[in-house]
């Protein structure tokens, strides 16, 4: 049976190979590919030697906290690494961290994060199950909690742990001694983070760690804490960080500047779009299939084309976790909005009465009660900022009110609600 073309681009890869491994130099080559750093180097070439000469896989590792319930396409920078070892042979674990997550992880963070409850953890963990496996191979992959044996560490064990690391060494993070000399407050609790991310390099025995830039020194650490054990220590292998649809931070939710893997095609593609020029070539080489020659020619015709070649990036991001067919609706959609001026033919609907004393409704309760607006308060919000549409017109006055009818309602670019105004009972 001949390939599902329209299936995610990722679980169209080539499985692990069955027998034996690639040779040294072209594995190293692979997984180079795009990497930040590589500590040390030498060192990760003695391992896969190892393990072609014993027919071993290595153990590759990388955590991700649940503290939020989507992974996006920053993620997916290591993740798709994690394939690559997946295809080069050799074995990963992906850790969700259950139990790190109740600190959150302080790395590029200037204050302390507030501690998650298990009932949104386990919320959110549930999500990350069903998405990464957009990338990695199900079959090849084991999945572990660190609530497996970092809940089960006793306050001696802590002690051990703790008494192998000074104030000192914690204190050479750059956003540890950046809040230490600001005096912004620093928990126990986030000192101890970097030290539980360490211990799960030693109850896995990882031979590779995987990590964004940020968390360089959380990976350091994890090699200290196994040669320590008397294991040998993991190699770290740092991924760029991708900067996010601003085009000045990193992607993350919390900025809304991401593109989530499980987030609606056509909604993923209009952000892909929506994304700075100068952006082009760092979410080309980061987050794009393209490589080799197709990459080369698509950064060239970036400096001409800009917008073409975000045609053909969102396109490719689409199709990655979605599939060739989601990617060319998601396209049309973004052409019937922006380039047509119409709104998509799948709009959401909602029917809201008029106030009974007045007889009509407030904009700013339909937004809200539409679920184009958490708030009236953002509604507002909205409004002020010129982001409101009223049967394509902009609508800036907080004050309109809306006669029975027929409308629509849209909020930025690309959210709209077919409103229905009922009339008086």
């Amino acid at each position: 049976m001949p390939p599902d073309r329209t299936a995610p681009t990722f679980l169209r890869m080539n499985s692990p190979k069955a027998a034996g491994f690639a040779p040294i130099e072209e594995q190293l080559e692979r997984i180079r590919a795009g990497a930040a750093e590589l500590i040390p180097e030498e060192e990760l070439a003695a391992k896969l030697a190892r393990s072609r000469e014993t027919g071993v896989p290595l153990v590759i590792k990388q955590g991700f906290d649940p503290t939020r319930p989507d992974l996006h396409i920053g993620h997916a920078v290591s993740i798709r690494k994690l394939r690559t070892f997946q295809e080069l042979g050799h074995r990963v674990v992906f850790v969700i961290g259950d139990f790190t997550a109740r600190v959150g992880d302080p790395s590029g963070q200037s204050d302390t994060r507030p501690m998650l409850g298990e009932v949104e953890i386990e919320r959110n963990l549930v999500t990350y199950r069903e998405q990464v496996f957009r990338i990695l191979d199900p079959e090849q992959t084991e999945l572990r909690r660190n609530g497996e044996w970092l809940g089960k560490l006793d306050l001696a064990d802590l002690l051990r742990l703790t008494s192998q690391f000074t104030v000192a060494r914690m204190l050479e993070r750059d956003d540890f001694k950046q809040r230490y000399e600001e005096e912004r407050p620093i928990t126990f609790a986030e000192f101890l983070y970097p030290m539980m991310q360490a211990y799960d390099s030693v109850a896995l025995a990882a031979d590779v760690e995987l990590g964004g830039s940020d968390q360089k020194f959380n990976l350091l650490l994890g090699r200290t804490l196994q040669r320590q054990a008397g294991q040998e220590p993991q190699v770290c292998l740092i991924m760029p960080l991708l900067r996010g649809t601003d085009g000045e931070r990193k992607m993350s939710k919390s900025y809304d500047n991401y593109v989530g893997l499980a987030m609606e095609p056509a909604e993923a593609f209009g952000r892909v779009m929506s994304i700075p020029d100068a952006l082009l070539e760092e979410w080309l080489r980061l987050a794009s299939t393209a490589k080799g020659e197709e990459l080369t020619a698509r950064i060239a015709q970036a400096e001409s084309d800009p917008l073409g070649v975000k045609r053909w990036l969102a396109g490719d991001i689409v199709g990655c976790y979605h599939g060739a067919e989601a990617a060319e609706a998601a396209r049309e959609v973004f052409d019937r909005v922006h380039r047509e001026r119409r709104a998509p033919e799948d709009v959401a609907s909602a029917a809201l009465p008029v106030d009974e004393e007045s007889g009509t409704l407030w904009i700013g309760y339909a937004l809200a009660r539409s679920g184009l607006a958490a708030s009236t308060s953002e509604a507002r919000r909205l409004l002020a900022q010129g982001a409101v549409r009223l049967d394509e017109e902009v609508v800036t006055d907080a004050e309109v009110q809306l006669e029975p009818g027929a409308y629509l309602l849209q909020k930025g670019k690309r959210s709209f609600v077919r409103l229905e105004v009922l009339g008086r009972h």
